[in-house]
């Protein structure tokens, strides 16, 4: 029997009687895998009444369920979930509608409601998805016009700037535009001015929202919806929205019901940031006109460095890549530095960016 297997039974043992110096069995933590399982554990199980809430100061419901169905089988998963509901005080609220109403919702209150939303009871369901949409109608309101101010002021400042093909000079209102500058020795004016036909492109830049799904990323895969909805009904863009784990969804077909949308994230689980790259880059038709905005913290579970290829090959195209680590409220993110660290030597800035800063940022790359 090797060393490993000769462990495992006092590992088992450890998980099941807490670790603590009482236990007995005096088993220690090995690999990382392991420190993840005590802790998400620990969470559940050695939560004491300060933690036993739901609000900012809580712990990450989301994340935490996120872990137990990436450390734990499907059997064990469902019930730690029901041990949560009741020894992290979730059931009450779960269970009572007049409740869940009577709480003040925010984009927080939203991505643990998601992250439960398989163990909400049939008659708190409807409640639960008004909650939801009361948060996401707040959001647009707020979100929708500074991001169609930013993308149509820089949308409209790209028309000016650029001189129209041959083919789309308006001859009759450009010779009038330049009678002032007509040689009478010469017999002819000098176009100063070129007038365009003013014919409207179908769209500017085409714009694919990539987002990671796994649980640590809730709060900006909201955003990431919302700022989709509101960018896909501009005309100087053209949306995609993709959402991926280990598999990849592309949500572009619905991105005129963000609620549908966020109903339909699946937040928790692996991620493999090469198969999404892979997926997008499959929906780009003109690279220089394409912006991909990848919402991760770079915790690649795939292949990193095939990851890193495939960025590289996008920025080769010409695509304008950018990263963010987060799209919150909540300042600087936990992500993975070495892979912000190699992005950054392809040209690929890495960085939080606040909801309010979104509309800019996004009305920034247009104009590059």
């Amino acid at each position: 029997m090797t060393q490993n297997e000769d462990t495992k039974p006092l590992q088992r043992w450890r998980s099941i009687l807490g670790g603590g110096e009482a236990d007995g069995i005096g088993a220690e933590v090995g690999s990382e895998r392991e420190r993840a399982i005590d802790r998400a554990l620990q969470a559940l199980y050695d939560a004491d009444e300060r933690h036993g809430r739901l609000g900012r100061s809580a712990p990450n419901v989301a994340r935490w369920l996120g872990d137990i169905r990436t450390y734990f089988p499907s059997s064990v998963v469902r019930v730690l979930q029901q041990d949560a509901l009741e020894r992290l005080q979730l059931r009450q609220l779960l269970w009572e509608p007049e409740l869940l109403e009577a709480v003040t919702p925010d984009v927080h209150w939203v991505a643990d409601l998601l992250a439960l939303k398989q163990a909400i009871p049939d008659n708190t369901k409807d409640t639960a998805r008004q909650v939801v949409e009361g948060v996401v109608e707040t959001l647009q309101r707020r979100l929708t016009p500074p991001t169609q101010a930013a993308i149509s002021g820089r949308s409209i400042r790209t028309q000016r700037r650029c001189r129209p093909r041959l083919s789309d000079i308006d001859w009759h209102r450009t010779i009038r535009a330049n009678l002032k500058h007509y040689q009478p020795q010469y017999r002819t004016l000098i176009p100063e001015t070129i007038v365009g036909s003013h014919r409207r492109r179908s769209s500017l830049h085409d714009l694919i929202l990539c987002i990671d799904q796994s649980a640590s990323m809730a709060t900006s895969v909201i955003y990431a919806s919302i700022f989709g909805a509101v960018l896909a009904s501009l005309d100087a863009v053209t949306t995609k929205l993709v959402a991926f784990d280990t598999s990849v969804v592309d949500w572009s077909d619905r991105l005129g019901d963000p609620v549908e949308i966020l109903f339909g994230i699946q937040l928790g689980g692996g991620t493999d940031i090469h198969q999404a790259l892979s997926y997008c880059q499959g929906l780009i038709h003109r690279p220089l006109e394409t912006i991909l905005v990848l919402v991760s913290d770079l915790y690649e579970g795939g292949n990193a460095e095939e990851m890193l290829k495939r960025m590289a090959m996008l920025v080769n195209w010409g695509v304008k890549v950018i990263v963010l680590l987060a799209l919150n409220d909540e300042g600087t993110p936990s992500f993975d530095r070495h892979n912000a660290d190699r992005l950054a030597q392809l040209g690929i800035p890495a960085f939080a960016c606040t909801p309010d800063g979104f509309p800019e940022l996004i009305a920034d790359a247009m104009g590059n």
